[in-house]
């Protein structure tokens, strides 16, 4: 069973521009443990603030009263008793002892040598035992340690093994490591320390960390670090969504998580940081389980042929085929299933017409506008007109009223007029009205106008134009739909124009 220790509150919240309140910070631990079944949060660093203090203070409250203070961990330094003094005010239970996993970083930033800080650290780590609080060692730089100071690295560890200490924790903390190096440093730490517990941290600067993840795993450690979304300092620590997946897919190994609950928690998360998830982020990015291409929906229709372990709803979430240019009949009866609609072979070629049609126009038609493109396309079918709409050009300044101008071909002949109205699409029927007086043209009247934007709409959803006209004794409606409300509206205007040619 692999441990996983979720850092989201400490590491991650050093990601640039995120802070989370006292609020967040404590509904983001219960997730953690109560929803998601992580092992271990890390959920502060000592002394950071007051701000800091008195979150820690509520988080470890909660956890006191619900029986997960070994759950709740927090970051402490050698700096004497001032974290451990910190950790105690707040009854933290487990320290997270910060201590050098590099020579260089002892020489350099603490000015002493080697023997110096193991000393200040074994004496720190006797002290928090005193306290009766547990203590885990972060070797910090260890990735750099094994490269340039490795003999340092096992001196450290030689006198770790004789401390009343939980776990070693490895962090490649400038994110230098490689799947290769990293499997090589852990085995030799296994290999020469096999009584001790490790965990292993990483940090994704290479785009390797879940790859490093995964070597570490093989190599032997029994914990990871993770954060939600991959949150943390620079290009962010491992996500714990893609660990999951590979924890469970690629290594077959049991962890405490419930996977159908990542989904819910990474979005908290990113609604409390700020920071968007991509959109093909694994997992969890809106586009991860849609299709797009028709060839594809054609195979998971006939047997799955498209579909590999990760399946949507092992993470509470669906598969989508998406409606666009790159769409084929496959993806859109797949919507149309979905919704309860079944077409003809006629019809379907129809509206699959129609969607790449509006495809070219913006990125996705989205499952919610299915069913307008449908009635759009079945109500209006295509037939030979005798009035098109060769161009058009609307105006719109702020401060002076819309112009357009109008050229339309009316029975094979080609007619242009300019005229200025009220809004654009008022603009537009002067101009159309102006060439219908000309050719002494009966003009019909319109009796209303309505928009509707389907559901889950955004600022490029299809707009759904239908306008009521009076013609000749005679009340009719005709509808239009596009990414822009005026073009909808000129759809509906010709499609009327065409009818009444036959009133």
């Amino acid at each position: 069973m692999v441990e996983i220790m979720d850092t989201t509150l400490r590491d991650g919240e050093q990601t640039s521009g995120v802070s989370f309140s006292e609020q967040e910070k404590l509904n983001i631990v219960r997730a953690l443990i109560e929803t998601l079944g992580v092992n271990r949060v890390e959920i502060a660093s000592a002394r950071v603030s007051e701000g800091e203090f008195n979150a820690v203070k509520k988080i470890v409250s909660w956890a006191k009263e619900n029986d997960y203070l070994q759950k709740i961990e927090i970051l402490g330094f050698v700096d004497g008793d001032s974290s451990l003094d910190w950790i105690k005010s707040v009854g933290g239970q487990v320290f997270n002892l910060l201590a050098k996993g590099s020579l260089r970083h002892v020489e350099e930033q603490l000015c002493k040598t080697a023997e110096q800080h193991i000393q200040d650290v074994i004496d720190l780590i006797e002290k928090i035992h005193r306290a009766g609080i547990s203590v885990n060692v972060y070797l910090e730089d260890w990735s750099n340690g094994m490269i340039h100071s490795k003999d340092f690295v096992f001196q450290m560890m030689d006198a770790l093994q004789l401390a009343p200490v939980d776990r070693v924790m490895l962090p490649d903390t400038l994110g230098i490591l490689n799947p290769l190096l990293t499997e090589e440093f852990c085995r030799e730490m296994v290999s020469k320390y096999p009584t001790t517990r490790f965990d292993f941290h990483a940090h994704n600067d290479y785009d390797l960390a879940v790859a490093n993840v995964f070597a570490a795993l093989r190599a032997g450690v029994q914990g990871v670090h993770t954060t939600i979304n991959g949150l943390g300092e620079r290009a962010g620590n491992a996500p714990l969504t893609s660990v999951l997946a590979v924890l469970h897919d690629q290594l077959g190994e049991k962890t405490t998580i419930k996977e159908d609950k990542m989904y819910q928690l990474s979005k908290l998360v990113e609604m409390y940081s700020g920071i968007r998830i991509p959109n093909n982020k694994p997992i969890i990015g809106d586009n991860v389980f849609t299709q797009c291409a028709g060839v594809h929906a054609d195979g998971d229709s006939k047997c799955h042929l498209y579909y590999n372990a990760l399946l949507p709803e092992r993470f509470g979430r669906v598969r989508e085929y998406a409606l666009g240019k790159m769409s084929g009949k496959a993806n859109i009866r797949q919507n149309l299933e979905s919704l309860g609609i079944k077409l003809d072979e006629e019809s379907m070629d129809k509206v699959t017409q129609r969607v790449i049609e509006l495809g070219d126009k913006k990125q996705l038609v989205t499952p919610e506008e299915l069913p307008y493109v449908v009635s759009d396309v079945l109500k209006h079918p295509m037939t030979e007109q005798r009035i098109k709409m060769e161009n058009y050009s609307l105006s719109l300044t702020h401060g002076i009223r819309p112009v357009a101008t109008v050229k339309i071909m009316i029975d094979g002949k080609t007619y242009q007029e300019t005229a200025p109205g009220d809004g654009q699409y008022n603009a537009f029927t002067k101009a159309l009205w102006k060439v219908y007086s000309h050719l002494h043209k009966p003009i019909p009247e319109l009796l209303d106008y309505s928009v509707v934007i389907p559901p889950g709409g955004k600022t490029d959803a299809l707009v759904h134009t239908t306008i009521t006209w009076k013609f000749k004794n005679k009340v009719f409606k005709t509808h239009g739909l596009d990414a822009d409300q005026t073009e909808a509206a000129i759809q509906a205007t010709v499609k009327m124009l065409n009818l009444i040619e036959d009133f």
